[in-house]
């Protein structure tokens, strides 16, 4: 057994950097394909309206399934039940392994119905067909992430999902280059190729962490031997528990990301009645393929706070430890807000120069990031404050949450969209008003259980003090360096030094303290003396 477990701040960080790692090399893909030849906007299309039946299962493998089981387990190994936290982990293997082997069938024989009648694509087919085995490899994959984050050992999960971008990246360009030299330089057949790329990289993910699993097994055995506490339980009694804790939390996170199958479905539907079928993929294509990508990226980094959050603020609550799990609520809220104000403002006043940077054969977009940019604040609150109630115990309310943002957001779509002054702005309008109702609810429910006290002058006033500072400092230097004619390198430079003032801004005006970082991150107690 190990002396010392990770502490949540090294398994917050190696969390990050994973995030960090993966959105860059994630990156590497798109740009690759968006700027591909006989690609472009028109593939992202294709290439996204069947990832986004995937994007969902990630969702569901990232947030969803391994918090619902590390919030299970935590709680059990709060208390010393090292035995009941591992029995809680074999039955959710088997009950999701199910699950996942069920939802690839079908993927895989609903394929041309959802591409033809669904998402109106037809060109999406294949790509549906390439990611149906990923369904039952998420699934299982999820279980021990959620396993290993609920007995506080986060690399597990950072190196997996790490290993998993790089072959995916890897896969994607192979493939498509190899579709392109047997000459079928086609959207359809190149997007079907980058798609089973993700299929290949999420068996060779699921092959990582079970034999980091095997290998762990004679350590975990002997935590079994020196359990306290174990109280036995009938299986479907234990299958039960479990599918009552992850079912609401993976409901909730697939409700979440549902936003963007509701755009799958109806963008191109019904841009066709204001514009051509071509023109309506073109414009589906910006964005789902290059805004979604870039808006994306706050809630990715997100991910490894909340990912740590609900097995920390879980143990604090089995422990009857209140006072602690305030704190905890206070601190990763404030990192939400620290993370999400710069993207933010980087991305509305940058739009443009980033898009010309990044995407230079394809640099339409610039007006629907600057407008999609302004839901990122909400989006990335809404997240945390779902990973908080997960890990009080009240499971449901992300997805009640969710779900009426969802019903408005459909509304803004079925009424915006087809109206020519509009048009795609609906589904961005619908997107800002989804994630501010679900931030809403949450928070009102989190402030009625927790009695929650926020300072609005460190909470609030001050993280957007040092966005304002540095947003004029960014577009002050990005003017100058355009004068002298860096082009791209002068949004570089702003971006990097930009950066670095925020991080320095955060320091002057003691936002965020060493001294917090440590109460939240109490050294883990070895429970065999």
């Amino acid at each position: 057994m190990e002396n010392k477990k990770e502490s949540i701040v090294k398994g917050i960080l190696s969390l990050l950097i994973s995030q960090v790692f993966i959105k860059i090399t994630g990156l590497v893909y798109k740009l690759y394909l968006t700027n591909k030849e006989g690609f472009g906007d028109s593939g992202n299309a294709i290439y996204s309206s069947g990832f986004q039946i995937y994007a969902l299962l990630l969702t569901f493998s990232s947030t969803g399934v391994p918090n619902a089981i590390s919030k299970l387990v935590s709680e059990r190994v709060a208390v010393g039940d090292n035995k009941g936290a591992h029995k809680i982990f074999k039955i959710a293997f088997v009950t999701f392994a199910m699950i996942g082997i069920t939802g690839s069938v079908l993927l895989f024989l609903g394929a041309k119905t959802i591409a033809t009648n669904w998402i109106q694509i037809p060109e999406a087919e294949y790509s549906l067909i390439a990611l149906s085995p990923s369904i039952f490899f998420v699934s299982i994959t999820a279980v021990i992430r959620g396993y290993f984050n609920g007995r506080q050992n986060f690399s597990a999960t950072a190196k997996s999902q790490s290993i998993e971008q790089v072959l995916k990246t890897i896969s994607t360009i192979l493939l498509v280059e190899l579709v392109v030299y047997l000459g079928k330089n086609n959207a359809t057949l190149m997007a079907g190729a980058a798609n089973l790329a993700t299929t290949i990289a999420t068996i060779t993910s699921f092959g990582y962490i079970y034999t980091y699993y095997k290998l762990k097994r004679k350590e975990i055995g002997q935590e079994i031997l020196s359990s306290v506490n174990y109280t036995p339980t009938r299986i479907r009694k234990t299958i039960k528990k479990i599918l009552t804790v992850a079912m609401p939390i993976s409901i909730s996170s697939l409700i979440s990301s549902f936003g963007k199958n509701i755009d799958s479905f109806t963008i191109v539907r019904f841009l066709k009645q204001i514009t051509t079928e071509e023109e309506a993929k073109i414009q589906y294509g910006i964005l789902s393929g290059k805004i979604d990508s870039l808006c994306s990226l706050p809630f990715s980094l997100n991910v490894a706070f909340v990912t740590a959050l609900v097995p920390s603020i879980a143990k604090s609550m089995a422990r009857g430890n209140k006072r602690e799990v305030n704190q905890k609520t206070k601190t990763f809220m404030l990192i939400s807000i620290l993370i999400a104000l710069p993207i933010t403002a980087i991305l509305f006043l940058f739009s443009e120069p980033i898009l010309n940077l990044l995407f230079p054969n394809a640099k339409n977009g610039a007006i629907y990031l600057k407008f999609s940019s302004i839901s990122i604040i909400f989006m990335i609150l809404a997240q945390t404050t779902n990973g908080i109630l997960q890990g009080i115990g009240k499971v449901n309310i992300p997805a009640i949450a969710f779900g009426f943002g969802m019903i408005f957001k459909f509304i803004c779509n079925i009424i915006l969209i087809p109206n020519p002054k509009i048009g795609i702005f609906g589904a961005i309008i619908g997107n800002i008003i989804c994630n501010i109702i679900a931030l809403l609810i949450g928070m009102i429910v989190l402030y009625k259980n927790l009695k929650l006290e926020f300072t609005l002058k460190k909470i609030i006033l001050k993280p957007m003090l040092a966005t304002i500072l540095m947003s004029f400092f960014a577009m002050w230097l990005y003017q100058n360096l355009k004068c002298i004619k860096l082009k791209n390198m002068a949004i570089i430079l702003t971006l990097l030094v930009s950066s670095l003032i925020y991080i320095a801004l955060i320091f002057l005006l003691k936002i965020f303290s060493k001294k917090e970082i440590i109460k939240i991150a109490p050294k883990q107690k070895n429970l065999k003396k």
